[in-house]
């Protein structure tokens, strides 16, 4: 496989082809849902499928390219601020092969065509839960860290870190948005590490999921909407993020005295090794758009997914 470019957009290498029509992939990575949502679409009037005899193939063909358009948009999802999942496949963490199956496992909706009659499309649904355990190298998670010098701490029942605001980038000028990945770090306001991936449970799959900071203004006693609710508790310690910290600004930097209320307990401790962990982000960045090159345009586009 050809080394991936880090800096190479989602959009540039989504994109796709076939020498005699085109085919495109459209779609986003949704970290609100933490799914893949993307569909393939075959522009039937740029081939020499007729229907309705050539419906069948037209399905085969895209079939057929549902591997070679989706594979390198699992491959740039980000993992973590430092490494794309291509990344971890270049290192030997996980395998073409199985970033493959993965794509396979997909749920998908049969191709449909258009009122016009003009295009196929199919849709796929990866769920990122499956992507984020394949990853791990571990069975059992490492001991979150301590304090030699424990505060009084309730006993909550999640943890929201709170980043829909612009933050200061830790050893950078400037300030930037928190950017969702598969496994973001936390950091306190002296750059101690409070929690990895290593750290996490890999029975529960996920180590954060993502909202957008309406997510906790709903109208209802605990201000969360449901699906923040479901993980976080009635009770969740609620934390201002103060700053981002990585290569890609993935991982928040929160108040020592709230990493305190975390680390002091043995059961606020347990609440990030199980997952129980939301982020707020601003909106625009929980959805990353997956492709270009959609049956729409005028001119086939030449892909770098054909490079793998």
């Amino acid at each position: 496989m050809n080394k991936l470019k880090r800096g190479l957009p989602l959009a540039l290498l989504c994109a796709g082809t076939l020498a005699w029509g085109q085919v495109g992939i459209t779609g986003a990575v949704e970290w609100d849902k933490m799914e893949v949502n993307a569909v393939i679409s075959i522009d039937l009037a740029s081939t020499d499928i007729k229907l309705p005899a050539g419906r069948i193939r037209g399905e085969e063909l895209m079939a057929a390219e549902y591997l070679r358009l989706i594979r390198p948009c699992i491959l740039g999802m980000r993992a973590d601020s430092s490494s794309t999942v291509g990344d971890y496949v270049e290192r030997g963490e996980w395998s073409l092969l199985e970033a493959e199956h993965f794509a396979l496992r997909a749920r998908s909706v049969p191709p449909s065509l258009s009122p016009d009659f003009r295009r196929l499309t199919a849709s796929y649904t990866l769920n990122l839960s499956a992507i984020s355990s394949a990853l791990f190298q571990h069975s059992l998670p490492e001991e979150i860290t301590r304090t030699l010098s424990p505060v009084p701490a309730p006993s909550y029942t999640g943890i929201i870190i709170i980043a829909s605001e612009s933050l200061p980038v830790h050893g950078k000028k400037g300030a930037a948005l928190l950017l969702p990945c598969l496994f973001p770090k936390i950091w306190d306001a002296n750059m101690n590490l409070i929690f990895e991936r290593n750290m996490l449970d890999p029975a529960s799959g996920l180590m954060v999921r993502y909202a957008p900071a309406r997510s906790i203004f709903s109208l209802n006693p605990s201000g969360l909407a449901p699906d923040v609710a479901a993980l976080a508790g009635e009770r969740p310690l609620r934390i201002f993020a103060r700053g981002v910290f990585g290569v890609t600004p993935t991982d928040p930097i929160i108040d020592r005295e709230d990493a305190l209320l975390i680390i002091s307990s043995e059961h606020n401790r347990r609440l990030l090794r199980e997952g129980r962990l939301v982020i707020i982000i601003d909106e625009s960045a929980l959805r990353n758009e997956l492709g270009v090159g959609t049956p729409n345009n005028s001119a086939p586009l030449r892909g770098v997914a054909e490079q793998y």
